[in-house]
């Protein structure tokens, strides 16, 4: 049985063989290994790795010494990934929707967010962010009793598939 922990990014491997590679100054591939990394990061208190992989007019928004100082406040749970666009060995963008739980004190929050990533000098970088993502609308066009059925027979929605039997 290995001694080595388990990557907090969820992904079952250990973290030497994981995020634990891009700790180590192996740049991330992808938009995911990066996203997995820098959850692995705000789980392990790795803030230099989390400045580092920030874009760099992200920057300006993360104070280090403050998140060295409130790490131990926030016990990590669990990263679920909902959704990932782009963001390959050959994209320049991409996209990760994602939910990060923690908890602080007493309270459990689940951290809702859709993360966009670009290639900066070569490497993957945390760009922007859309918190609580909302997806698109879907709309359907109502079909009225005398409207033609939508199965295409021909006949009134009301005499075909509108028919209460």
């Amino acid at each position: 049985m290995s001694d080595a922990i388990q990557c907090p990014c969820g992904s079952g491997k250990d973290l030497p063989s994981c995020c634990g590679i891009y700790h180590g100054g192996t740049p991330a591939p992808t938009a995911i290994a990066l996203m997995r990394s820098r959850y692995s990061a705000f789980s392990l208190g790795l803030g230099q790795y989390l400045y580092d992989t920030l874009a760099v007019d992200q920057r300006k928004d993360f104070d280090l010494e403050e998140f060295n100082a409130s790490h131990g406040e926030t016990k990590w749970m669990g990263l679920e990934i909902r959704q990932i666009e782009d963001g390959g060995l050959d994209d320049e963008t991409g996209s990760v929707e994602f939910v990060a739980r923690y908890k602080v004190q007493k309270d459990i929050i689940a951290h809702h967010e859709l993360a966009e990533f670009k290639r900066q000098d070569g490497l993957w970088v945390f760009a922007d962010c859309e918190m609580n993502p909302k997806q698109p609308q879907r709309s359907s066009a109502k079909v009225g009793r005398n409207d033609p059925c939508v199965c295409g027979s021909g006949r009134k929605y009301k005499k075909c598939c509108g028919a209460v039997a």
